[in-house]
């Protein structure tokens, strides 16, 4: 047995995959799926403010994607918003403020239906939640899961239509998260009975040091018998190489708004 560490990456079928948008535009991503099996479940990530680093390789969603296939027999499908630019390449269009994203949340979610892919979920992260609260109610999502969220664009109707559809929703919420903290989450998310905010201890908005937790917390929704995910491998593994975003790592999560004093 292996341990698995931040940048093993375990076996998976990965596909390089184009989406094409409403309103024109051709995204790029990736979907990976298990190596040997039908997925049990899909994610959609929706990663943080490309404006400020943010991309379909943010650290948490690389690592999901990396390991979720292996772990938990999940689909994990990771794209660039528009504008928006990785290794992977840049998507057509430029960044429309959260506004013309709603889009591109529609083209993700018309390629899993496509794809016949089961049980599909979204994973916002930091603006990626905004986008998940105001445009992933659609029919063939099952409910969403929110790191980090800041609850910035997304407003009280926004949430209120996610209580009327009763569709599951969590919050995974660092303690010192810069813009919103897990008691004022609660008090924010009273809107949707249904919701869940899941308080990371110590955890702060880049969620560094805290992605086994977070990729727990998606697989307990997503794939419940697969959790908790093991820590160790007995299996093939490659070694990814994180370099190349060392220094969008931390521009990721500049400020949104001034932070808390």
């Amino acid at each position: 047995m292996t341990p698995i560490r931040s940048n093993s990456i375990l076996p998976a079928r990965r596909a390089d995959i184009e989406l094409p948008t409403a309103d024109g535009l051709t995204l790029v991503g990736e979907l990976a799926r298990p190596q040997e099996r039908d997925p049990v479940g899909t994610v959609i990530c929706l990663h943080p403010l490309p404006t400020h680093g943010g991309m379909m390789d943010s650290h948490v969603f690389r690592k999901a994607a990396w390991r979720l296939p292996a772990l938990a027999g999940l689909a994990v499908l990771r794209f660039n918003t528009r504008g928006t630019s990785s290794l992977r390449g840049t998507s057509g269009g430029a960044f429309e403020e959260g506004v013309g994203e709603r889009f591109d949340v529609a083209a993700a979610i018309e390629y899993a239906k496509s794809e016949g892919l089961p049980g599909i979920w979204l994973v916002g992260w930091s603006f990626g939640t905004e986008l998940a609260l105001k445009y992933g109610l659609d029919p063939a999502v099952v409910g969403a899961i929110l790191l980090s969220p800041p609850l910035y664009r997304a407003t009280d109707a926004d949430l209120s239509a996610w209580a009327s559809s009763g569709k599951p929703l969590a919050a995974i919420v660092p303690e010192f998260d810069d813009y919103l903290r897990p008691d004022e989450a609660r008090t924010r998310f009273t809107v949707v009975p249904q919701a869940e905010v899941i308080a990371v201890p110590q955890g702060k908005h880049l969620l560094v040091g805290a992605v086994e937790t977070v990729l727990d917390e998606i697989v307990r929704r997503v794939a419940p018998a697969a959790f908790p995910l093991p820590r160790e491998w007995d299996g093939p593994m490659e070694t990814g190489d994180a370099s190349a975003y060392a220094d969008r790592t931390v521009a990721a999560f500049a400020p949104l708004k001034p932070p808390r004093t």
